[in-house]
Protein backbone atom coordinates (compact mmCIF):
# COMPACT_ATOMS: atom_id res chain seq x y z
CA UNK A 1 0.00 0.00 0.00
CA UNK A 2 1.38 3.58 -0.88
CA UNK A 3 1.29 5.66 2.32
CA UNK A 4 2.45 8.72 0.36
CA UNK A 5 -0.67 10.47 1.53
CA UNK A 6 1.34 11.25 5.10
CA UNK A 7 4.00 13.03 3.83
CA UNK A 8 1.19 15.31 2.50
CA UNK A 9 -1.13 15.27 4.67
CA UNK A 10 -1.92 19.02 6.17
CA UNK A 11 -1.86 17.70 9.68
CA UNK A 12 1.56 16.60 9.71
CA UNK A 13 3.23 19.84 7.98
CA UNK A 14 5.12 20.72 10.71
CA UNK A 15 6.40 17.49 11.98
CA UNK A 16 10.07 16.79 12.08
CA UNK A 17 11.68 14.61 9.16
CA UNK A 18 12.64 12.35 11.89
CA UNK A 19 9.29 11.53 13.19
CA UNK A 20 7.51 11.59 9.71
CA UNK A 21 10.08 9.30 8.77
CA UNK A 22 9.16 6.88 12.24
CA UNK A 23 5.73 7.52 10.71
CA UNK A 24 6.09 5.97 7.32
CA UNK A 25 8.06 3.50 8.84
CA UNK A 26 5.37 2.34 10.86
CA UNK A 27 2.78 2.39 8.51
CA UNK A 28 4.73 0.25 5.93
CA UNK A 29 5.89 -2.01 8.77
CA UNK A 30 4.02 -5.34 9.10
CA UNK A 31 0.92 -5.16 11.28
CA UNK A 32 -0.36 -7.62 13.24
CA UNK A 33 -3.89 -9.19 12.02
CA UNK A 34 -4.80 -10.35 15.74
CA UNK A 35 -5.97 -8.40 18.94
CA UNK A 36 -3.59 -10.73 21.03
CA UNK A 37 -0.35 -9.34 18.56
CA UNK A 38 -1.67 -5.92 18.88
CA UNK A 39 -0.65 -5.00 22.33
CA UNK A 40 3.16 -6.05 22.08
CA UNK A 41 3.52 -4.40 18.25
CA UNK A 42 1.95 -0.90 19.77
CA UNK A 43 4.67 -1.17 23.11
CA UNK A 44 7.78 -2.41 20.46
CA UNK A 45 6.72 0.58 18.61
CA UNK A 46 6.34 2.73 21.23
CA UNK A 47 9.45 1.69 22.83
CA UNK A 48 11.41 2.57 19.28
CA UNK A 49 10.26 5.81 19.13
CA UNK A 50 11.15 5.97 23.07
CA UNK A 51 14.66 5.16 22.21
CA UNK A 52 15.05 7.68 19.11
CA UNK A 53 13.52 10.57 21.28
CA UNK A 54 10.70 10.51 19.61
CA UNK A 55 7.52 11.69 20.83
CA UNK A 56 4.36 12.00 19.44
CA UNK A 57 1.16 14.19 19.71
CA UNK A 58 -2.29 13.05 20.60
CA UNK A 59 -3.27 14.02 17.13
CA UNK A 60 -0.07 12.07 15.84
CA UNK A 61 -1.04 8.90 17.57
CA UNK A 62 -4.03 9.10 16.52
CA UNK A 63 -3.21 8.65 13.06
CA UNK A 64 -0.91 5.51 14.05
CA UNK A 65 -3.92 3.89 15.55
CA UNK A 66 -5.60 4.75 12.19
CA UNK A 67 -3.35 3.42 10.26
CA UNK A 68 -3.18 0.07 12.16
CA UNK A 69 -6.54 -0.33 12.03
CA UNK A 70 -6.65 -0.29 8.71
CA UNK A 71 -7.53 -3.51 7.61
CA UNK A 72 -9.21 -4.58 10.79
CA UNK A 73 -12.64 -6.16 10.38
CA UNK A 74 -15.60 -3.25 12.62
CA UNK A 75 -15.15 -6.10 15.60
CA UNK A 76 -11.55 -6.09 15.55
CA UNK A 77 -10.96 -1.99 15.17
CA UNK A 78 -13.92 -1.67 17.75
CA UNK A 79 -11.40 -4.21 19.82
CA UNK A 80 -8.35 -2.07 18.85
CA UNK A 81 -10.15 1.03 20.26
CA UNK A 82 -10.31 -0.03 23.23
CA UNK A 83 -6.61 -0.95 24.14
CA UNK A 84 -5.81 2.68 22.53
CA UNK A 85 -8.24 3.59 25.38
CA UNK A 86 -6.49 1.41 28.28
CA UNK A 87 -3.31 2.56 27.05
CA UNK A 88 -4.02 6.44 26.80
CA UNK A 89 -5.18 6.17 30.43
CA UNK A 90 -2.26 4.46 31.80
CA UNK A 91 -0.54 7.42 30.36
CA UNK A 92 -2.66 9.75 31.87
CA UNK A 93 -3.91 11.20 28.51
Amino acid sequence: MNYDFLGNNPMLANMSPEKLQFLMNFAGSRKPTEMKDMMPFLLSAMNSAKSKDIQFSDTETDLLFSVLKQNMSPEEAQKADKIIRMMRERRGG
